[in-house]
């Protein structure tokens, strides 16, 4: 079964148990303006609550993945009596709520990106559970060649890679290559141009064959156990395991497994 939707500036489709959501303001680069960040935080919103979804796929449209905040948008408004200062603190903290979404939805989201991927758009990816990327894309927080720290894709990125990685590319603000970006650990694969979005397709298809109860405890428990002390690490995620070896289909994969046969997952 697959559905199609637009709403302006988000293409949103549905391929079996996969979703696709792709940024559609190709003219602005994917810049992430306000209207583009109220419909990826409703679409993430209705995703969450759906059972038949198992895994979701970010993309843009257009030779860029998603060139960050929309500076022109921004700007417009240091003429407001603050100097745009209530603006710039909710627009940046919208932001923010729909990266933490990301990490909170119940499925699995995989950026499949072609072209560059700059400020709050590398953001974007490295919230994403899993990235693919095309040979010639690029990735950059080049907040310092215009005096604006990245500060807030630094949250993103500094959970993602290593420390001096993250700092490399906050500091310098230089494009890093799709080869350098799975060195760095920013993304899982690289692949020929044009075929992120096939690769992450792929992958998607391995998750949703999953039990989604299983991909939710283990998704939600992976964010929460990386805050804490390896000792509470571990009494956390014994909890966790045991809710989950007490759920339906942890019964149903295990006696599959010894019974030889495939497995009958719940929905949701």
């Amino acid at each position: 079964m697959s559905s199609s939707t637009q709403v302006g500036v988000l293409d949103i489709s549905q391929q079996d148990n996969i979703a696709f959501l792709r940024l559609n303001r190709p003219q602005a680069r994917n810049a992430l303006s306000e209207e583009l960040l109220y419909a990826l935080s409703l679409a993430l919103e209705e995703i969450a609550d759906s059972p038949a979804i198992r895994a979701v796929i970010i993309a843009g449209s257009g030779p860029v993945f998603s060139a960050g905040h929309d500076l022109r948008e921004m700007s417009a408004h240091r003429s407001d009596e603050d100097r745009g200062r209530a603006y710039f603190a909710d627009l940046i903290g919208r932001c923010s709520k729909v990266m933490q979404k990301i990490i909170r939805l119940p499925q699995p989201v995989i950026a499949a990106v072609e072209g560059i991927a700059t400020a709050a758009g590398c953001q974007l990816v490295a919230s994403c559970d899993l990235a693919v990327a095309s040979r010639s894309s690029r990735f950059s927080t080049p907040g310092v060649h215009i005096g604006l720290f990245c500060s807030t894709p630094m949250v993103a990125l500094s959970r993602t890679i290593s420390a001096k990685h993250a700092m490399e590319m906050l500091l310098l603000g230089d494009m890093v290559s799709a080869q350098d970006a799975h060195r760095f650990g920013l993304i899982n694969r690289v692949t020929d141009d044009g075929q992120a979005e096939h690769e992450a397709w792929i992958m998607a298809q391995k998750i949703a064959d999953k039990s989604a109860v299983a991909l939710k405890f283990g998704k939600r428990a992976f964010y929460e156990q990386i805050k804490l002390s390896l000792a509470d690490a571990y009494i956390d995620v014994t909890k966790v395991m045991v809710e989950n070896m007490l759920a339906r289909d942890a019964e149903e994969g295990i006696g599959a497994f010894l019974e030889k046969r495939k497995p009958e997952w719940k929905s949701s």
